[in-house]
């Protein structure tokens, strides 16, 4: 079905975008942009084409203010961009929605995150009906975004993008892996949005659409222009009949000076010299709590939605008590006969398990949504209240899953008849071992780019902190290298505070079993100290993995793109 022409929309001041002389490298790929200049008037679309690395994109972030000039400017209403905001529309290919929720529901916490602080829950819920009816998606609203179709969800990108009107849209390939009809209906619905004021830049490679836009700028291999002007006249200008032909002669080195024009000169300059960044209308964000707020309901939303993650979060403590049934015969902490070995792996299989359920919750967090994150961060969110929603998300899973494995295990006598004080002390430190492995987790899962590296992490995270954890090996007899090593381990203080919080220690030395004293000897003084010293450093670890994870978000935001596709 194709959207309809929106004819509902308010008029918008659109934005006046030059660049000039603009020159610009990307590390790896050398120069991709060589000295550009282009106009982008309010109220008209701008198509940039070219061939694969000619640099459409990385012109297209220019400017959009997402990349500073290399050399060169870009100004917008002849002033130096500032900081992006709600302002500012920008679709990259990626989805820039969560796929799991609702078209509708999706749409209303992205207008929470990005409308002004103090919006009502009825004005929020009357522009998502607005620009669903202006996309012709309103028919769409109760469905998951994952089973609209291709030329559906960039509808429902731009949608996201239109909540706040922006005053520019920017639109990497938006008719990419479209069929000619859906791409066709999408540039009537960016014509109609340009007839209201909105500046349109778009990419594209799709031929029919250089045809659809008031001006086009055609790169050529290397970053130069090759033309710009009206498309009726592009395949005139090359002397060819199609624009197939075009690209056969751009590739050629065919190129055509630009005529000259009031815009194409040199950006004027006041009597005070050039004009500095200047922000009318720039909206106030919204506040980091209410976005922490937000992204928790979001994020609860998003996990109770996921099939496979509710599977995941119910059946791993399953496997696990499941195995400790297996493995371990019941009275290993029988006080008149205790079994020493079992009693030590037992409490090690306890610290793996809360390290496997946060480690494994973690992962597949962050990188599965880093282009939402980084058009959100655009939009004005914060990283700091984001990481603080995984963690406020996930905890309480983590801390239901570790009560029911004590709980489980005590029910099946895997665990000693003990007060509530050992089983407070017990929960307090799988908690906090959980914790640790979550913020790990995060932070693994920030710093690679895709899922499949998430999984590969797992086993390259699990495996150290089972070798140097101290249970297989105790501390006293590992190497010096061994041993500072375990100091890293966040498996090594959660195995050592639940030992002395369940008195491994005492239980070894008053058992009846000869096997304690030598077993006492090997473990040193592992389980000495109180379990509150091993909290006090899973708690240490667990707050530096969450600063490096906000580190690692801010740095990737502010880089912006895909590395990877950087010459495109």
């Amino acid at each position: 079905m194709a959207p309809p022409v929106a004819t509902s929309l308010a008029p918008v001041d659109g934005l006046r975008i030059q660049a000039r002389r603009l020159t610009q490298e990307v590390r790896g790929a050398g120069r991709v942009l060589d000295d550009v200049s282009l106009d982008a008037s309010p109220g008209r679309i701008v198509v940039i084409a070219g061939s694969s690395g000619a640099g459409k994109t990385v012109l297209l972030e220019t400017l959009a203010g997402l990349r500073s000039a290399g050399e060169g400017s870009v100004l917008h209403d002849g002033a130096q961009p500032g900081p992006p905001g709600p302002e500012f529309g920008f679709v990259p290919q990626e989805d820039i929605l969560h796929r799991d929720l609702p078209l509708h529901r999706t749409l209303v916490y992205a207008a929470g995150l990005r409308m002004p602080p103090g919006t009502s829950a009825e004005s929020v819920t009357a522009a998502v009906d607005r620009v669903l009816d202006t996309l012709g998606l309103a028919h769409r609203a109760g469905t998951p975004v994952r089973a609209l179709s291709g030329g559906e969800r960039k509808r429902a990108s731009i949608a996201a993008e239109l909540l706040t009107r922006p005053r520019a849209l920017f639109l990497d390939e938006p008719t990419s892996g479209l069929d000619p009809v859906t791409g066709a209906a999408l540039l009537r619905t960016l014509r109609a949005l340009a007839e209201h004021g909105t500046t349109i830049v778009l990419t594209t490679h799709v031929l029919t659409d250089l045809l659809r836009g008031d001006d086009v700028v055609f790169l050529a291999p290397g970053g130069q222009v090759a033309y710009t002007g009206e498309p009726g006249a592009l395949c005139r200008e090359f002397g060819v009949g199609t624009v197939e032909e075009v690209y056969e002669a751009v590739a050629g080195g065919a190129r055509v000076e630009p005529a000259a024009s009031p815009g194409s000169g040199e950006p004027a300059e006041s009597e005070e010299g050039p004009v500095r960044s200047q922000q009318p209308g720039t909206r106030p964000r919204v506040g980091a709590v209410r976005q922490w707020s937000l992204l928790t309901r979001r994020g609860t939303a998003l996990l109770l939605h996921n099939r496979l993650s509710v599977a995941v979060l119910a059946g791993s403590p399953v496997m696990i008590v499941a195995m400790f049934a297996v493995l371990f015969r019941a009275g290993a902490f029988d006080p008149a006969d205790p079994d020493p070995g079992s009693t030590a792996v037992i409490m090690f299989w306890i610290a793996f398990g809360a390290f496997f359920f946060g480690l494994t919750y973690g992962l597949l967090q962050i990188c599965t949504e880093l282009p939402v994150l980084r058009r959100e961060w655009l939009a004005g969110l914060r990283i700091g209240p984001y990481v603080a929603s995984k963690l406020t998300t996930m905890l309480p899973v983590l801390a239901a899953a570790d009560a029911l494995l004590l709980a489980v295990l005590r029910a099946l006598d895997r665990l000693p008849a003990a007060g509530w004080d050992t089983y407070v002390s017990l929960f307090m430190s799988s908690v906090l071992a959980s914790a640790a492995a979550l913020a790990l987790g995060l932070l693994a899962s920030a710093a690679v780019t895709d899922p499949g590296q998430a999984t590969l992490m797992l086993p390259l995270l699990c495996f150290p902190q089972v070798l140097f954890s101290g249970a297989f090996v105790p501390v006293p007899r590992m190497t010096a290298a061994g041993d500072a090593i375990s100091w890293a381990m966040t498996n090594r203080w959660a195995f050592e505070a639940l030992g002395s919080g369940i008195g491994l220690k005492s239980l070894w030395r008053d058992g009846a079993s000869r096997l304690g004293p030598p077993l006492l000897d090997s473990y040193g003084d592992s389980f000495a100290h109180p379990a509150s010293r091993g909290w006090l450093i899973l708690a240490g670890f667990a707050l530096l993995f969450l600063a490096a994870t906000w580190a690692v978000l801010v740095r990737k935001c502010r880089n912006g793109v895909v590395r990877g596709r950087a010459g495109r």
